[in-house]
């Protein structure tokens, strides 16, 4: 990902968040085949603050990514969408998309059967307990051979990055009003309504102003 000194993401709680509030990640890495993608839920080691990131991947993609010999690339995507130049008002202008993006790179260490059970039993917990009537890993209907058989399927690994590059692409290079106009226009209905993105810019917006007042 292209970095931009205006759009660049560098806060590392800032960062946490993202990843926190998005961790349908895609992982990437490059093989002898030649570049191969997959997708997993991914999220941060609650037993760190730096960007140290846990998670699992399905046999056989431990050996297609080489995991735990080659480097990986493992990305978050934060809210994004369309922004029209209708609402820069009468100016020249051109789309464009807006967007928050985090990329980990680095070679991720091989859990063990043990550890690997601890961080699904984590993932479970971390998404199941949302639900009314959360359905956690090893209570019942589930027997302990049940889970163990499913867990024997995957591979489980912690990666702590060594090249970080976060970026939020946020009209920051607009003008306060403009920004706001932008803010107003996807927080209401039309073709490219968007609440979500809307929120974001929200937060960097009011992150900036308080940067500006201190």
């Amino acid at each position: 990902m292209r970095q931009n000194p205006s759009f660049t993401l560098a806060d590392v709680t800032e960062i946490r968040r993202v990843i926190e509030a998005n961790p349908w990640a895609t992982i990437m890495s490059a093989g002898d085949d030649g570049l191969v993608a997959s997708h997993y839920a991914v999220v941060l080691d609650e037993a760190r603050e730096d960007l140290t990131i846990v998670g699992h991947v399905g046999r056989p993609d431990d050996l297609i990514h080489g995991m735990g010999e080659r480097e990986l690339l493992v990305v978050f995507q934060g809210p994004h969408g369309y922004v029209s130049p209708e609402w820069y008002g009468d100016v020249a202008a051109v789309p464009t998309w807006n967007y928050t993006a985090v990329h980990l790179a680095g070679v991720p260490e091989i859990l063990s059967d043990e550890e690997n059970l601890t961080v699904l039993d984590q993932l479970v917990e971390r998404f199941e307990s949302r639900m009314p009537e959360p359905r956690l890993m090893w209570e019942r209907p589930n027997e302990p051979a049940y889970v163990q058989r499913l867990a024997s399927g995957t591979v489980g690994f912690r990666m702590t990055p060594t090249r970080v590059v976060a970026k939020r692409k946020l009209s920051q290079n607009k003008s306060p009003e403009t920004i706001e106009t932008v803010i107003a226009a996807l927080a209401t209905d039309g073709p490219y309504s968007n609440p979500a993105l809307a929120a974001e810019m929200r937060r960097a917006q009011d992150a900036r102003r308080g940067g500006q007042q201190q």
